[in-house]
């Protein structure tokens, strides 16, 4: 072999050494920005309050009303979650717990839970695992969450009696983990669903965004991140499945986007909604950007939610 060739086979392998190991740091700085929470270095609400924000007063609200404090246990872990539970006015065994979105907590989710103590429904509101005060350092895109929601309506049961109604409520990740509980084995106490602009499944939403905010393609980045997260986290993006997840649910659900979502694309709620096998409903609120539909109009939401509600938790419980 003579030397110019070697010269070149090294240029080669060291131009696909350096590449590999592009992709490599690539895919693990993706995963931090995708699925690894962080430290936490305090344990406290990470949602700001700002005057600004439509439904500033019933987030005020949230923060001042009396509260009980839960704990559970994640599903297949020892970590520690924590809930604020909000009693209705009124004695009931109606209760809606609701799942807040990707880099959220529970101080996030007081507009909704404004709503449902006005339509007379305690309420619970959890720290998603990895997020605000719970334990936990990875975020699953609702794989994993999904499972600790389900331990949430268990304990719901567990202190309100085989007579709890329970609603499962949540927004963006939060409505995606919704839907992936719907494809669990559920207790008959969990009556319905609600959705408020969930994604299809992880990996979609991922490679959307990745084009959105870096215009990268699909391969080969969101792929290795997606083994990236298989090897350090345990799951692909592809087992985030929401279509998937409604295809084995019969129970009622309520399907909410905005008709301006162009980070949850508006397309993705017609395709879970087409997959869904229970009773359902839809509600695209035109003009409404990502997670702004109640705040858009809370009338027309509020409206929707009771009169879904009505239907399929008879009231006096």
């Amino acid at each position: 072999m003579s030397k110019r060739m070697k010269r070149w086979l090294i240029a080669i392998v060291m131009l696909a050494i350096l590449v590999a190991a592009g992709l490599f740091g690539a895919s693990q700085y993706f995963y931090n920005m995708t699925v690894a929470s962080g430290k936490k270095s305090f344990v406290g609400p990470v949602t700001k309050l700002k005057k600004t924000d439509p439904l500033y007063q019933q987030k005020k609200w949230y923060q001042t009303v009396p509260k009980q404090h839960w704990t559970e246990q994640a599903a297949g872990t020892d970590l520690k979650l924590v809930a604020d539970y909000i009693p209705a006015t009124k004695p009931t065994k109606r209760t809606v717990v609701l799942v807040h979105g990707f880099g959220s907590d529970k101080e996030a989710m007081g507009g909704y839970v404004a709503m449902f103590h006005r339509l007379g429904y305690n309420t619970l509101i959890p720290d998603t695992r990895g997020q605000g005060a719970s334990q936990g350092k990875v975020i699953s895109y609702g794989y994993y969450e999904s499972k600790d929601y389900l331990k949430w309506v268990n304990q719901v049961i567990a202190k309100q009696g085989q007579q709890a109604q329970v609603v499962l409520f949540g927004v963006s990740m939060g409505g995606a983990t919704t839907m992936m509980t719907s494809g669990l084995q559920t207790p008959p106490q969990l009556k319905a669903y609600i959705e408020d602009c969930g994604y299809t499944n992880a990996e979609a939403e991922i490679t959307y965004q990745a084009k959105q905010m870096y215009n990268l393609p699909y391969w080969p980045l969101v792929p290795l991140t997606s083994s990236v997260a298989k090897a350090r986290a345990g799951f692909h993006f592809k087992d985030a499945n929401a279509v998937a997840a409604v295809k084995k649910n019969h129970k009622p659900m309520l399907f909410i986007h905005g008709g301006a979502d162009t980070f949850v694309p508006t397309r993705m709620v017609h395709q879970v909604y087409a997959a869904d096998a229970g009773p359902k409903q839809l509600l695209i609120v035109p003009g409404a950007k990502h997670a702004a539909a109640l705040s858009h109009d809370p009338q027309l939401y509020t409206r929707t939610v009771e009169g879904f509600l009505a239907k399929y938790l008879p009231a006096g419980h």
